[in-house]
Parts: structure tokens; sequence; C-alpha cells
């Protein structure tokens, strides 16, 4: 990671409450942080060596500890790190997490007899435990585990199980561990236990709000730019125009927005960013028009890990042009989001496998010239949508379907070229324009068609044909770390088929994408 990507990242936290999760390589772990945040606390995944001294700035109220594939009786298994129990913090450790916290305080965990994977009953001992108040006797919950605790420390006591888990939760005081996980959907109180340790027993109030939020980022702004000036690359998408409404709201004219056609948008996505904007936004913005060098960079790139570093190079590149124009510019804008983060796995993430290199994150160059402002890398994208509506953008932002910054590139499985992108487009447009006629806009998180590297015969007008496969792809989700995807109705799908193979020339199939994530991604590239 270059130095210009690692400076200066705090983090959007002024006197809301906050809570760490410690990354034990749970595959929920981000799923964890947004619950915590929608019951209003303040919270950031972190790697399980962190530092006190890398955490203090937070002032954390609590600690949680993910779940994670390892076993706490192994050789080399991640350990707790001394800090959260040598200073007393209210700790509630999940799966992985609950048996590290009866190694480290003396109890004992062992592989259990019979492992628990799926739906699973508890049966709660006592209401009155902090942890389950307000809640049934039994509670279905979601098991991934294949040790189990046998005895709790001294001073604890069990206060839940299950048929195969005599210890499915343990308490006493301030620490509280659960065998299962409530983070997922299939444990359907599980948000209710993750308020109930975040308020009865941290103490946290619910007070991380869009509008807390945008006092601290607009202060924390100011202080870093000073009187400095900041470019900002806009897509035109939700994450780009909240950073842009943000950043001008903190410091007006010293921010210059950009938007850069790089040859991958849309069809007709150029002409309707700069529309919207020059309606929504009270600023002036700058157009360029850069087609011919992203293209000419990415002649004969198919592999998607090489797109995504070029595309992020030559945008930098971009602005660094720009910037002699417009200039000067010590400070360089961007919409990025804590997915992004997540995914591309950066300093901030280290526990996690990099899924793919994001752009904006991992893609830009080792010797960049702009000092970074990214004041939404520490929010989900819902949360970002509630930010820009708290700052009154139209609903024709705020609500837009996401679109990559690498654009097209990714949705092009093949060479990028002039030919697969106007074939692309047409099929993409169709793709948007019946779902967006069938009203389901509004229900489906993305949609959008992808062109494959696959040929397939057909028969049009009598005649053989030998053309290309288009894949659909539309999901539902909530803030894009988990999606399913979305049940369009066939009809819909049938109209979406006819159109693309009777106008768009060079495919004869479509497939739908019945995927979720996990395992796939919502992109394909």
């Amino acid at each position: 990671m270059s130095e210009a990507e690692t400076q200066n990242h705090s983090s959007p936290v002024s006197q809301a409450d906050s809570v760490i999760v410690l990354d034990y390589g749970s595959q929920y772990s981000q799923l964890i942080t947004r619950r915590v945040r929608e019951c209003g606390v303040y919270c950031e995944l972190l790697h399980n060596d962190v530092t006190w001294e890398q955490v203090a700035h937070l002032e954390p109220k609590g600690v949680i500890l993910s779940g994670g594939p390892n076993s706490v009786y192994e050789p080399g298994a991640p350990g707790l790190p001394a800090w959260v129990l040598d200073r007393g913090l209210p700790t509630l450790g999940i799966c992985y997490g609950m048996n590290l916290l009866v190694h480290a305080l003396g109890g004992e965990v062992a592989a259990a007899d019979h492992r628990e994977y799926g739906q699973a009953t508890i049966k709660v001992e006592s209401t009155d435990t902090p942890l389950f108040a307000g809640l049934h006797h039994e509670l279905d919950v979601w098991m991934s585990h294949g040790d189990q605790v046998r005895s709790v420390p001294e001073g604890f006591e069990v206060t839940a199980s299950t048929a195969n888990s005599p210890v499915a939760a343990f308490a006493s005081g301030r620490i509280a561990g659960i065998q299962f996980h409530p983070e997922v959907a299939h444990t359907p109180q599980g948000t209710e236990i993750i308020r109930n340790f975040l308020t009865r027993v941290a103490g946290c109030l619910p007070n991380w709000t869009p509008a807390s939020f945008i006092e601290q980022a607009t202060a924390d702004i100011r202080a870093r730019v000073g009187d400095g000036r900041v470019l900002l690359g806009l897509s035109g998408g939700v994450d780009s125009s909240v950073a842009a409404a943000l950043i001008h709201r903190a410091i007006g004219d010293q921010l210059t927005p950009v938007f850069v056609n790089n040859g991958l948008l849309r069809l007709g996505e150029a002409e309707l960013v700069q529309d919207v904007f020059s309606r929504a936004f009270g600023m002036k913005l700058v157009y360029v028009d850069a087609t011919e060098n992203f293209l000419e960079r990415l002649a004969g790139v198919a592999d998607p890990e090489r797109k995504r570093k070029i595309i992020g190079d030559e945008f930098v590149r971009v602005f660094e042009r720009e910037a002699e124009k417009q200039g000067p510019f010590q400070f360089l804008a961007q919409g990025t989001l804590y997915p992004d983060v997540i995914e591309s796995t950066s300093h901030d993430t280290k526990a996690a496998v990099k899924i793919k290199t994001h752009h904006n994150v991992g893609g830009l160059p080792e010797d960049m010239k702009f000092e970074l402002v990214e004041p939404l890398r520490y929010l989900f994208k819902d949360e970002v949508r509630a930010v820009g509506r708290a700052l009154g953008l139209p609903d024709e932002v705020v609500d837009r379907q996401p679109f990559p910054g690498p654009g097209l590139a990714v949705r092009l499985l093949d060479e990028i070229n002039d030919e697969n992108l106007t074939t692309l487009r047409g099929a993409d447009a169709i793709v948007r324009e019946e779902i967006e006629k069938a009203g389901l806009a509004g229900e489906v998180w993305q949609y959008f068609a992808v062109l494959l590297p696959v040929h397939s015969t057909g028969v049009m007008g009598d005649y053989r044909t030998y053309a290309r496969v288009c894949a659909v792809r539309a999901v539902s989700s909530q803030d894009a770390m988990t999606a399913d995807w979305a049940r369009i109705p066939y009809d819909v799908l049938a109209k979406i088929s006819s159109r693309i193979v009777n106008e768009v020339r060079g495919i004869n199939r479509v497939v739908y994408d019945i995927s979720s994530k996990p395992p796939a991604t919502i992109e394909w590239e």
C-alpha cells in the first residue's frame, strides 16, 4: 500500500459512543459491525492483533470478539490482546471469540462430540441476564462450530444451552460469551441480543446518527484541509456525490469536482451525470473526456486485477493533468466506502483475505502526488444514502443504483475494445430500461448486464449463428457486503432476453445469474 493511501484515515467519531469488533477471520465479521451500527452505536472492524495505542482514539466502551475458523487450543491460534482484559472493557465473545475468553480465563475448550452447523434452539437459563433481557426462554439461533466449552472459568455462570452445547452462553459481570451467531438473519432476535450487550452491558448510548456523522466529518475536513484546495473525482454515483456535498459543506469553493469520462460508462451516463449535477449541486463541475487514454492503456488486457490497477492509475494521471490546469491541489477526494476497504484488504482489515483490488484503494499508484481525503471511508452504502438525505440531496442522486468505479471494464469479461463495449452498453441499457419500466428499481439493489467471453450456437431466421452470451445480474442487498439474487418476474426476464437478442447485434443467448454473495461477488470481476 502506498504512503498516500495510509495517510490520515481518522475515524468519524465525535461524542458518539463506540465499540470495536476484533476480527478473527469469520465470514460474518462485517455483519457484526453492521448490526452494531444499526443499533445506533459507532463500530469499527479491526484485526485481532491491534494494539491499545491504535484504538485509544476511539475511546471504545466495549469490545466484540468475532468468530473464526481456528481452535483456541491449537498451536499458533490467534490470541486475545492483553489490553482487552487488562482495561476491564465490557466484552462479548461470539463463537471463536467465546472460546477465546474461556481459554484466556482458565476454562476448558475441546473438540465437540457433535458439531453444530445450522439452525438450533437455545434454552435461556434466566432472562434476568442482561444479554437476554426481554427475550423468550427459547430462542432460534444459528450455530457454526466444531468446538465446545467443557467448563466455564471460575466465577462465570452458564446462561444458555442446547442439546449439543451444554454451554451455549455464559457470563460474569461485564464479560459474556455466546456460541451462536447473533449477527446473521437466521438468528431472528440476534440484533436484540447485540443491542442488550451495547446498552445493558457496555452502557452505550445510541447516538451514532447521520447528523452526528456530518457534524464531525465537516469539522475533520476543515481541520485536515485548512486553506488547501481539494480536487474530487466525481463518478456521478451516490458515493462520490455525497462526498462532494459533504466536502463542499466544509470548505466551499476550495473544492473542485472533476468528472472523468473513462470510456467505460453506461449508455448516456456522461450526459446524465452532468445534467443531474448541474441541477442538484451549487458548484461548477469540470468535465474531462479521457476515453482515448483509458482505452489505449486497456487494449488487449483481460485480467480483472490488471484492469483495476490500470484504471486506478490512469484516473490519478488524469487528475494530475487537471491539477496542473486548475490547481494547484494538495488533496484528492474520493467516495471510498468501508466495503471497498474490507474487500481490498488494506492496513485497516488485514485479517481478511483480499477479494479484489478496488481501483480507489489498492489500485492507486505508489507515486501519487496527492494526499487523500475520504470522508466516507468508514461508512456502508446504506449509511451513505442516509447521510445524503440528511445533507438534502435529491432522491435521483441518493437512490441511484451503484455503478463500479472501473465501469463496464469489470462487466466485460474479455479484452476492452470499442466493439465489445458497444455490445455491452446496448444490452445493459435494455436490462435497466425493462426493470425500471416494471417498477422494480426500488426493490432491487443493483441490476446490469455482463458480456461473457463465451460463444454459443443459435438459430436466427433459419440460419445458424455463433454469437456471444450475455448474463443478466440483479441482486437485493442492504450494504453490498452480502447479497441475494433478485427474484425478477419471469415475464420481465423474458422481455429482457427477447429484446437483447433481437436488438443487440452479436448476442444470441441470455442467462440469468442466480448466485448469492457469498459465495459469488456482486460484480463478475
